[in-house]
């Protein structure tokens, strides 16, 4: 078994049936060979949509998407869908490919130091140098884009790992010098010790258990039971939920159902839209920073203190914020909550309904009139917007005129600036995963790729893509 073959049957084992490229030699084998078992090989025209599409498509299904370039320009063309991946915390396999191993550093074609260019925009940095750790070093590098807080990582193929070995010998036989000097002979005996130890101990059984899936932190009991506590005595809750409730893309459905359960008024972002579909009750869309600021218990899923919500000035300070989120850093950002919880929130949702948590609406009644209100009155101020006479589009205009178009099965794609704001307060997405935008890092130019990717993971869905100022 080649290379190329290995990869292609670990990608398999794992369930991926889609990967995005664009094709170059340095990679083919790994494509020929994904094509061989059924997995289905796209090619974009330029890698940073592989990577975008492979970005959309692992949200959608809910494992690591994949994208395979070529090396050099292949790797370098991926930086800004690699980063935009890494703050939207998407897992993500990039398979880089680079020259031979014996030219590595010797000015061969495509050949820079790739790794560290990487490094800054990955979770982790993998270099393969012998077919013996090709299935090891995928497995681990798998491992790390699921675990944790979710995200890219890079694994650098170069060519001759890739290729099968009679063709790779007979690539070092040709280039061997002729000559008899001792230099010549040492040449030689140097480079075939290189290729033996190139193919050296290789197992080509790739097995069962090699399976990495992603495995939710949930929340330790005591911690739950804090939350608890404090929800029972709040007067105005609110929860904010964000891109990591969706994490788990199999469990969309009962997540949802966990937070109908909970029945506390809640705003979504994110990946996160949609989840309750368009137009359940406990689900508020606007004048969140009002809620935020009045609410005496904050719950943020997944919803770091950041820009978005003005580095946690519009967190009341007088309530009691629970925080839960994967990563560390940004559980602490900015604002110091009063709990912070590292578990999966998505998780932490089913834990609470399968304690069967439940806010009385009775108990809340007074909060729930006072924001539906409000919700009611910026329902008007837009429909009167709508009516402003403009040179040109009235966009709020052309939002509330499409909303009522969209079919039941669409996914949206928000690529642009202003265009896409206001349409993501009148838009309602139909159901769960079906908003799709850049994330933190608001990358301009993601709707191709995106669009790509979502057709190809849902291909019952609609796909509109907003393009918007900028995109």
């Amino acid at each position: 078994m080649s290379g190329g073959a290995a990869v292609a049957e670990f990608l398999k084992l794992q369930g991926i049936d889609t990967i995005f490229t664009l094709i170059g030699g340095h990679i083919s084998p790994i494509l020929v060979e994904s094509k061989k078992r059924g997995i289905r090989v796209v090619d974009v025209r330029h890698e940073v949509n592989a990577v975008f599409a492979a970005d959309a498509w692992a949200r959608l299904k809910g494992l690591p998407g994949v994208a395979v370039v070529t090396a050099g320009p292949g790797v370098t063309n991926t930086i800004t869908a690699v980063r935009n991946a890494l703050m939207a915390q998407t897992p993500l396999l990039l398979l880089g490919g680079a020259t031979a191993t014996a030219l590595r550093g010797r000015g061969s074609l495509q050949d820079i130091d790739q790794l560290a260019l990487m490094k800054p925009n990955v979770k982790q940095v993998f270099r393969v140098a012998r077919l013996q750790k090709l299935l090891p070093t995928l497995q681990r590098a798998w491992q790390v884009a699921v675990r944790g807080v979710p995200g890219p990582v890079f694994v650098e193929l170069p060519v001759d790992l890739l290729y099968d070995e009679k063709i790779v010998r007979a690539w070092y036989e040709e280039s061997l010098p002729k000559a008899k000097t001792f230099v010549a002979r040492l040449i030689r005996f140097y480079l075939r010790f290189h290729v033996n130890r190139l193919f050296a101990n290789f197992k080509p059984v790739i097995e069962k258990s090699s399976v990495v899936s992603y495995r939710p932190i949930v929340a330790p009991v005591q911690q739950l039971d804090n939350l608890v506590g404090r929800l029972r005595q709040a007067e105005r809750p609110l929860v904010i939920a964000g891109s990591q409730v969706v994490q788990q893309a199999g469990k969309v459905n009962e997540i949802a159902q966990a937070l109908r359960t909970l029945n506390v008024p809640v705003y979504l972002s994110g990946m996160a839209r949609g989840l309750l579909g368009a137009d359940d009750p406990r689900q508020f869309r606007h004048k969140r920073k009002e809620a935020l600021r009045e609410a005496d218990f904050i719950l943020l899923l997944g919803v770091p203190a950041d820009f978005r919500l003005h580095y946690g000035a519009h967190l009341n300070r007088r309530a009691f914020q629970v925080n839960v989120n994967l990563s560390r850093r940004d559980l602490y950002l900015n604002k110091k909550p009063n709990l912070a919880i590292q578990a999966d929130p998505g998780e932490v949702l089913l834990q609470l309904a399968r304690q069967g948590v439940a806010v009385e609406r009775q108990k809340i009644a007074s909060w729930w009139q006072s924001l539906a209100e409000r919700e009611a009155a910026r329902e008007v101020e837009i429909a009167q917007q709508a009516q402003e006479k403009m040179k040109r589009i009235n966009p709020v205009d052309f939002f509330l005129q499409a909303a009522p178009l969209l079919p039941e099965k669409t996914i949206l794609v928000a690529d642009g600036g202003d265009f896409v704001a206001t349409g993501s307060y009148i838009l309602k997405p139909q159901g769960p995963l079906t908003w799709l935008d850049p994330g933190v890092f608001g990358t301009l130019g993601v709707g191709a790729g995106f669009a790509l990717g979502a057709k190809l993971a849902r291909p019952d869905h609609k796909v509109i893509i907003l393009y918007g100022d900028g995109s």
